[in-house]
């Protein structure tokens, strides 16, 4: 499955920036990522143990995506049975006060919904 990309013939910075983190779970793997663990290194077991609810088949893709994208940097360590760690990059990391931002616009305005 192939990332899906929004057309933006016009390059406006809000579909580009869209096209990066638009997707369902990007802005859950980058936060969590970066805020919930002070940008420490996580392995993979371990944010798949957190957001449990994404199949590892997407989690793998999404992740990726998010590293060719230069928001996250993967470390693979030479050793048996084979470590990888994941934590944020300098762009990554300049993400963290947009969402937490949403995260503000959200405790203000959706907590009477009911998703």
């Amino acid at each position: 499955m192939g990332r899906t990309v929004i057309e933006n013939p016009s390059n406006c910075p809000l579909t580009r920036a869209m096209n990066i983190i638009g997707s369902k779970w990007k802005p859950l793997i980058i936060y969590l990522i970066g805020t919930k663990f002070d940008n420490r290194p996580l392995r993979f077991g371990r944010i798949n143990a957190i957001l449990h609810y994404i199949s590892k088949r997407v989690l793998v893709e999404q992740l990726r995506e998010l590293e060719s994208d230069g928001l996250v940097v993967r470390k693979k360590y030479n050793e048996s049975p084979p470590r990888v760690e994941y934590y944020l990059s300098k762009k990554g990391l300049e993400l963290l006060p947009v969402l937490d931002k949403i995260c503000e616009w959200s405790d203000d305005w959706m907590n009477d919904l009911a998703l």
